[in-house]
């Protein structure tokens, strides 16, 4: 993994940056950082300044709905195949769910940012590599750092950047609670805007403490469930041709449902449950005599997005 705690200029997420983002490129845009001209129009077509382009860009890249190719010394930047999923392609307005009005689409978005081992970031690293549910700010940002150092190959940078990035994390995913009197607490409507923070998987406790249990996560859709499971599958037996793949690992191991989801013991296995009705037992799991094992069909292998599209009432493949 290459370390990469910069690059979104402490902005969290934002609801309609990643639609901005894919709608800028389907018409043309670009997303430059030296070329004065592309800045110049990103600016003016995004309607936001200069340092926020530069936020859309990376949460879109995050995000995994939009990437780049270097050619000459040179980026450019293309809509993926989950952009054109979800926030229309270049030659379609028939995204699935351009403004993720749907919470489906939210937990989607959730799991493609997470769902990366390339690139460490404060997020990935909560979500993939720590095992804390109750937690101190400050003793996050210094197992983040700690722990960084055993797990990139690149230079780590000193700890204030982590700290800024731990910032963004916690400000994207969690609603920051504003003391109005000694009686009476309400939530700072500024920290509305990032669309992760619905998810509720990071509370702000007051006082830099934060919780992030696991839990059984009856609001997840069994389609994005299963969507996440099998892609974790894919790249599980990337080298192998099995069927299976352990119950420990899709609890516990980095990009696993259970770990981006932050899905309890018993919510996976009520997960699991969940799927085998869904998928009409295409996905099943025993759990007897202490082998816990979930079997994979093959046409279960090749289906994911199909699951996905029944999500959003869709059987396009």
């Amino acid at each position: 993994m290459k370390a990469k705690f910069t690059g979104h200029d402490t902005f969290p997420l934002r609801y309609g940056w990643l639609f901005k983002a894919v709608n800028h490129l389907n018409s043309n845009g670009k997303f430059s950082s030296s070329d004065e001209d592309s800045i110049r129009q990103s600016i003016v077509e995004l309607g936001v300044g200069k340092n926020m382009v530069k936020a859309i860009q990376y949460w879109a890249e995050a995000c995994n709905v939009i990437s780049s190719l270097r050619e000459n010394n040179l980026h450019s930047h293309f809509v993926t195949n989950n952009g054109s999923f979800l926030f229309a392609g270049k030659n379609t307005d028939d995204g699935q769910d351009p403004y993720l009005e749907l919470s489906g689409s939210i937990w989607l978005v959730h799991f493609w940012l997470n769902f990366n081992i390339d690139q460490l970031t404060a997020y990935r690293y909560f979500f993939n590599f720590s095992n804390v549910q109750h937690f101190e700010k400050t003793k996050l940002i210094n197992d983040c750092y700690e722990d960084s150092a055993k797990l990139v190959d690149s230079e780590l940078g000193n700890i204030s950047t982590i700290k800024k990035d731990v910032d963004c994390f916690l400000n994207t995913y969690s609603k920051k609670v504003k003391s109005i009197t000694k009686k009476n607490n309400s939530i700072n409507e500024d920290h509305f805007t990032s669309p992760l923070a619905e998810l509720n998987l990071v509370q702000d406790n007051g006082g830099g403490f934060y919780i992030s249990n696991l839990a059984e996560r009856p609001e997840l859709p069994i389609e994005i469930f299963t969507y996440a499971l099998l892609e974790f599958f894919i790249i599980e037996t990337i080298d192998s041709n099995v069927s299976t793949v352990d119950f420990d690992s899709l609890l516990s191991k980095p990009c696993s449902p259970g770990r981006i989801f932050r899905l309890s013991e018993s919510g996976l296995g009520q997960k699991l449950d969940e799927a085998q009705a869904f998928t009409d037992s295409k996905i099943s799991w025993v759990d007897s005599l202490g082998l816990r094992q979930v079997n994979i069909s093959e046409f279960a292998k090749k289906s994911s997005k199909l699951y996905l599209n029944q999500y959003y009432g869709t059987q396009n493949d």
